[in-house]
């Protein structure tokens, strides 16, 4: 009875000493309240594991030795014995201490727990899963133990890969059970869902979300979380409406979210929706102003939007708050794209020759096909055929059947007379891949008008017409020279002016107010019907 009047005090002292923030020597009292009343396990466990936080193994050792030594000592205490030992690396006495517990309380995790980080530790690799099997063969665990075990399995399966595939069996097994329980703690759910879509189940994962939408109140902490779960889910299936439905919702639930604005653009951008995609990374700039490859991603829509003023007014933004003093590769490219759409085509050179020193230094690897072909497609609008040349043969050396580039640099041999047969080869690859496309099914029309094929050049450009998602002035110009060369002047002046309603263009004029060569009509045949 003195004792425990004694241990009393020593606990009150020491809860007046944390108040006052003297936290050593509140353990201090609080460790002789323990060592006085080895039997208030409760305090026991407390102060020992306070003990083992600090490292300050021999008093925690003496604690649970001492409420061990108890009549009656529980399977935690053991437990906590055991993991003492372990720490003190006297594993026979741990392993021990741990079959002790797990003895006493075969439904408490904490004595598994340790047996098996004691193997692992030890190397025993097989012993340390023989443990969690026999763990799992426990007929009433509860979901907290289950749930505590899957996470070893898990951990298992990250440490010891050939154990890997049957750690993930028993988990997907263990979570099944626990599924069959239908706990109904939306911490203990979320869990459940996380480690399903950990384990590769997302059908499973995605419904545990979904239903925990449906428990969890409008104002609750989880929700957005489980939100940007489901999303993952999603985006990784490639359902982007769902994923979409999910930020959304996200949106709705909090509309300053940056993270949700910019991954609904992201989506929008991949479907092509330009003019959704800017307004949703404009936002998120809006909403953080710091977050860099939004501003890069939002020149990038309004260039697909043809809004390169928009996009050289954005790239300026991010080159003032983020690269004065440093050199960015994606910066330059972009702000080069900018201006090549602009059509300065001195300033676009600049930023791609900027853009290719900095790869050399910092990102070889950014200078792949595309770039060189963005490179020589600058260099050909500005008339330097000679370069143009040189970059886009780059690009062909890095991706051979790139049929961009293929198509692009066969129709600037095309356009300007040069090694048509090489061109014709070039484009006809392109057109392999391809063989759908618009633009290949003209450059091929033109290079063998070019080389004085216009009956088989037309029905190229024919096929051209048919297929452009929108109306091109320049198949209509070539179209007409096709006609004017087949002496068909009427169908030649028709295909020019739709040429001209489309863009002005001088030649074109000129051609259309000159006029082709008339008709040549059709010989009279002779006595047998045929034409001479």
């Amino acid at each position: 009875m003195e004792k425990a009047v004694q241990a009393h005090a020593h606990y009150g002292a020491g809860v007046i000493q944390e108040m006052n923030g003297e936290s050593a020597a509140a353990l201090e009292e609080y460790y002789q309240a323990a060592r006085m009343d080895p039997a208030n396990e409760t305090l026991v466990l407390d102060i020992s594991r306070r003990f083992v936080q600090k490292k300050q193994f021999d008093k925690a050792l003496e604690l649970a030795s001492r409420a061990a030594a108890q009549p009656g000592a529980s399977g935690a205490i053991f437990a906590r014995l055991g993991l003492i030992y372990a720490e003190l690396g006297k594993t026979e006495q741990s392993v021990a201490a741990n079959r002790k517990a797990i003895k006493k309380a075969p439904g408490l995790l904490a004595g598994y727990r340790n047996l098996f980080l004691t193997y692992l530790q030890s190397k025993q690799t097989q012993e340390a899963l023989n443990v969690l099997d026999e763990a799992a063969r426990q007929p009433s665990a509860d979901p907290e133990f289950l749930m505590g075990l899957c996470e070893l399995y898990l951990n298992l399966a990250a440490q010891v890969p050939a154990h890997k595939d049957k750690a993930h069996s028993q988990a997907l097994e263990v979570l099944q059970r626990v599924a069959r329980l239908n706990p109904q703690a939306p911490a203990l759910r979320l869990m459940l869902a996380d480690s399903f879509n950990l384990l590769g189940d997302t059908s499973r994962a995605a419904q545990l979300y979904l239903d925990l939408l449906n428990r969890l109140p409008e104002a609750s902490l989880f929700r957005e979380r489980v939100h940007a779960k489901l999303t993952d889910i999603y985006l990784r299936t490639s359902d982007r409406q769902h994923a979409v439905e999910q930020l959304q919702a996200m949106v709705h639930d909090d509309p300053a979210n940056p993270a949700a604005y910019y991954y609904l653009g992201t989506i929008a951008f991949d479907a092509k929706q330009w003019a959704q995609a800017a307004e949703y990374f404009s936002k998120t700039i809006l909403l953080s102003p710091g977050f860099e490859q939004a501003y890069y991603d939002l020149a990038s829509a309004q260039l697909d939007l043809k809004q390169t003023r928009q996009a050289l007014a954005t790239l300026e933004q991010a080159r003032q708050k983020f690269a004065r003093n440093s050199q960015n590769f994606v910066l330059e490219f972009l702000t080069a794209l900018a201006y090549s759409r602009d059509k300065d085509y001195t300033r676009a050179l600049e930023h791609f020759t900027r853009a290719e020193v900095i790869a050399q230094v910092t990102e070889p690897k950014r200078l792949n096909q595309y770039f060189f072909f963005q490179l020589g497609a600058a260099y050909e609008r500005k008339g330097d055929y000679a370069q143009a040349e040189k970059y886009f043969e780059k690009s062909l050396q890095l991706a051979p059947d790139f049929a961009e580039a293929l198509n692009y640099l066969g129709y600037m041999w095309a356009e300007h007379d040069m090694k048509l047969d090489q061109a014709r080869q070039f484009i006809e690859k392109a057109l392999k891949a391809e063989p759908k496309n618009a633009a290949y099914l003209d450059s091929l029309g033109w290079v063998l008008f070019k080389l004085h094929q216009p009956e088989q050049a037309l029905d190229y450009l024919l096929r051209a017409c048919q297929l452009l998602e929108e109306p091109d002035p320049t198949v209509f110009d070539h179209l007409g020279d096709i006609y004017a060369t087949l002496r068909q002047p009427d169908k030649a002046r028709e295909a020019w002016r739709k040429s001209l309603a489309l863009e002005p263009n001088e030649d074109v004029r000129k051609k259309l107010e000159a006029g082709p060569a008339p008709e040549t009509p059709n010989p009279r045949p002779d006595s047998k019907g045929q034409s001479p």
